[in-house]
């Protein structure tokens, strides 16, 4: 079989299971484990494929490499609240799915590449694309609220940073009840007293983090502490103490910003026209 052939299958595959991914982002709120472990099924076995006829250990050496990089760098990221878990998964994929990027002679596609690997091309990408995609995300928002009915000061004031932090901060959070509390979901500040839910939370040792309080109103808060959410022990442990009436019936939590289609942006924009970093780059060069 040509080798190019493959590459093109793993293309294929790659960007329909981004789509996937995001369509059950963007639906449910989350992307299921089970499709992104499939795809590093199919990464790494297809590269297995192209090394044995090739008789070249690259493929599958780079496909293994650039996985455990790439989860890595993108865990670090996820614990700066970058992005969720979901997404650390799926750029671990990509880059044992493709670990090359696009490199198909008879597509006569010649997207421009950079010094570091392809996958990281994927994740600049999706990162400078997502500002758009969350504008758009909250403003959709906005619109569905209907918050400019309730806030028509906010027409007058829109160019006035507390105003629109305001607006912004109470479109982007919701009030949900506890019983209703999904893995993954961000938990906004909660205050309280009680010393006995301090130490619950830290015997846990989950998402959850209780931070002392500088206010009079409550001793110490807890939140989540990254764009993760909280675990299954965390929601578990939540809706034992609302039931036992150690915290509220409702919590905040925040609407997450779905992710994957920016993923899915910078993927198909790293193989259509490459990095674009180095596009910018090379236009600011040809300016200079």
């Amino acid at each position: 079989m040509n080798i190019s052939v493959l590459f093109l299958i793993q293309i294929i595959v790659t960007v329909l299971f981004a789509i996937l991914a995001s369509i059950f982002d963007v639906r449910k709120g989350f992307v299921p484990d089970s499709l992104n472990y499939l795809l590093i099924f199919f990464g790494l076995g297809s590269n297995l494929i192209l090394t044995l006829i090739s008789n070249n250990v690259k493929y599958i050496s780079a496909s293994i490499i650039l996985m455990v990089v790439t989860f890595y760098i993108s865990y670090m990221l996820w614990q700066l609240n970058m992005w969720g878990g979901g997404d650390v998964k799926l750029f671990t994929s990509i880059a044992a799915a493709i670990p090359f990027g696009l490199n198909i002679d008879f597509l006569n596609i010649f997207p421009v590449f950079s010094v570091y690997p392809f996958v990281f091309s994927v994740i600049f990408n999706s990162i400078l694309v997502s500002f758009p995609f969350l504008v758009l995300f909250t403003a959709h928002l906005l619109l569905k609220n209907k918050a400019f009915n309730n806030n028509v000061d906010f027409l007058v004031n829109i160019f006035n940073y507390q105003s629109l932090r305001a607006m912004v901060n109470s479109t982007l959070n919701k009030t949900v009840p506890v019983k209703d509390l999904k893995v993954g979901m961000i938990v906004n500040d909660y205050g309280f007293d009680d010393e006995h839910v301090k130490n619950l939370i830290e015997e846990l040792d989950g998402n959850l983090k209780v931070y002392k309080n500088r206010t009079d109103d409550f001793k110490y808060y807890f939140k989540s502490q990254s764009a993760g959410g909280i675990t299954s022990d965390d929601m578990y442990l939540l809706k034992i103490m609302s039931a036992q009436k150690f915290i509220s019936k409702e919590l905040s939590v925040k609407i997450s910003f779905p992710f994957t289609p920016a993923i899915l942006a910078g993927l198909i924009i790293a193989l259509s026209y490459g990095d674009l970093i180095m596009l910018f780059t090379k236009k600011l060069v040809l300016v200079v």
